[in-house]
C-alpha cells in the first residue's frame, strides 16, 4: 500500500526544485549513535547536488564528510484546512507541501571553493532585486572562512509529499489553494504580532 497515497506524492521533479529553489531553508538530518542530529541552513540546488555550509563547530560537521548518508527536508506552505469552506460535506484536513531527499556528502576543503559558495548563496538568496553584493575581498568574510565548514551533498533519491486537497472536486480544490495562501499571510502576520 503507498502511503501517503500516490494523489499525495508528487513525482514531477520541476516541482520538487521548484519548492527547493521557493524554500530553500532546508533540515539536514544525520544519524550518530542512533541520534539523530538536525540542522536547519539554506541550501542552494545545482542540478543534482546541494550545495551548503555551516560553522565548523556545528555537532554535525563530522556527519558531514566524504560519503556519509543525509536525509534533507524542505518545506513548503502548510495550514489546517476547514470542512466549512468546502462545498460538499468532508472532515478537517490539514495541507502541505514537502520534499524529501537523500544523498551523499562531500566536504568541500579549498578555501576558495568555500568562499565561492558563500557568494553564489547570498547572490541567490538577495534574488532578481540584489541589495547586497558579497565581495569576495570581503574582509569580514576573511575573517570568517576559516571557521566554515563547506559541503555538497549529491541526491541520490528525491520524495515529493504534497497533500493539497488533490481528493476533492474542483471547486473545493481551488477552494483549499486559496485557503492555504490566504492562511499563510494570516498566520505569519499574527504569530509576528504576537512574538515581537
Amino acid at each position: 500500500m503507498d502511503y501517503p497515497p500516490k494523489i499525495f506524492q508528487e513525482d514531477e521533479r520541476n516541482h520538487l526544485v521548484e519548492v527547493i529553489k521557493s524554500f530553500p531553508l532546508a533540515t539536514i538530518i544525520s544519524v550518530k549513535d542512533g541520534k539523530p542530529l538536525l540542522t536547519h541552513l539554506p541550501l542552494i540546488l545545482k542540478g543534482d547536488v546541494l550545495v551548503g555550509h555551516l560553522d565548523l563547530y556545528n555537532p554535525q560537521v563530522p556527519l558531514l564528510q566524504d560519503g556519509q548518508p543525509i536525509t534533507v527536508l524542505f518545506s513548503g506552505p502548510q495550514c489546517y484546512i476547514s470542512p466549512s469552506i468546502y462545498t460538499t460535506t468532508q472532515l478537517p484536513t490539514w495541507n502541505y507541501v514537502k520534499v524529501h531527499l537523500e544523498g551523499q556528502v562531500h566536504a568541500v576543503t579549498d578555501p576558495k571553493k568555500v568562499q565561492q559558495s558563500l557568494i553564489a548563496m547570498t547572490q541567490f538568496l538577495e534574488g532578481d532585486a540584489q541589495q547586497y553584493e558579497l565581495a569576495p575581498n570581503n574582509p569580514q568574510m576573511a575573517k570568517y572562512l576559516p571557521y566554515v565548514h563547506g559541503f555538497e551533498i549529491t541526491i541520490t533519491s528525491w520524495e515529493g509529499k504534497f497533500k493539497l486537497s488533490q481528493n476533492r472536486n474542483l471547486t473545493d480544490f481551488n477552494l483549499a489553494k486559496e485557503q492555504l495562501i490566504k492562511l499563510n499571510q494570516e498566520s505569519i502576520r499574527r504569530f509576528l504580532d504576537r512574538i515581537l
